[in-house]
């Protein structure tokens, strides 16, 4: 299933380059990417000037009428325009004509960019654990959760577990006793149970593990960014830097996302 950016989705963009080449900041910085890096995984985003990963960041098109449109999927034509997803670099690259000069042209921003960009990654998120579910690499419930992570794998003789959701507004007694065993596993926990169970097909969910696998790191990729655009505000505990596994680690120095 083909999943729709916006719903203003542009065919062309008047002043199409190659999707590979990296939008420059004016004044974002002077060092520059070897002309073969920009055509792998790395990219400056305009905000900072900070050159990364692509898979931490946001990719943006100017639309035929001008305007900023979101790219999560990476396929639109045009000029790409590249912002980290974090909530800071994307308001700093709404303001101060930040879009406009790095695409050499008056652009115009939506004021709800921000949000609409939120909506569409939770829609994400939630399509890929539900692509997962009906693949067979997740189990729900908290008993068979705690099953799957006490014998390392997902489902008879299945793949080890890759990741945990948990519901935001669970028990956090029992999201505590899920997540103590298996302390070093990420965690997303970004979702109330009610989005969750409409994505697993249950009337109820609380606890989720994925199994290890391509669905797996997809859907780590997309909670990651929208963690970063939700920022501190949008964490149901406080969390804290972390550089292990997916997203931020919380206050026990688990993982999450």
């Amino acid at each position: 299933m083909t999943e729709r950016n916006d719903e203003r989705t542009p065919t062309a963009a008047a002043d199409a380059v190659p999707d590979q080449e990296l939008a420059q900041d004016e004044g974002a910085g002077t060092d520059r990417l070897p002309a073969d890096d920009e055509k792998g995984p790395l990219r400056r985003c305009i905000a900072s000037g900070t050159v990364g990963p692509k898979e931490g960041m946001i990719r943006f098109v100017i639309g035929p009428d001008g305007e900023v449109v979101p790219d999560l999927e990476e396929r639109l034509p045009g000029r790409g325009l590249w912002v980290t997803a974090d909530r800071d670099a994307l308001a700093k690259a709404m303001g101060k004509s930040v879009f406009a000069k790095a695409a050499r042209r008056a652009v115009k921003v939506p004021p709800d960019l921000a949000e609409r960009l939120e909506r569409l990654l939770e829609r994400r998120c939630l399509h890929a654990l539900g692509l997962a579910r009906r693949a067979g690499h997740v189990l729900a419930g908290y008993e068979k959760v705690r099953e799957a992570l006490r014998a390392n794998q997902v489902g008879r003789a299945g793949p080890p577990p890759a990741l945990l959701v948990e519901a935001a507004d669970g028990s956090l007694d029992q999201r505590g006793k899920v997540t103590a065993l298996a302390p070093s596993l990420p965690v997303i926990d970004l979702f109330e149970s009610s989005a969750l169970a409409a994505a697993l097909g249950r009337d109820h969910a609380v606890h989720a593990v994925v199994a290890r696998g391509r669905l797996a790191a997809g859907l780590a990729r997309e909670a990651a960014r929208l963690r970063g655009l939700k920022g501190p505000q949008g964490d149901q505990n406080a969390h804290q830097d972390s550089d292990k596994g997916w997203g931020v680690g919380d206050t026990a120095g688990r993982p999450a996302m």
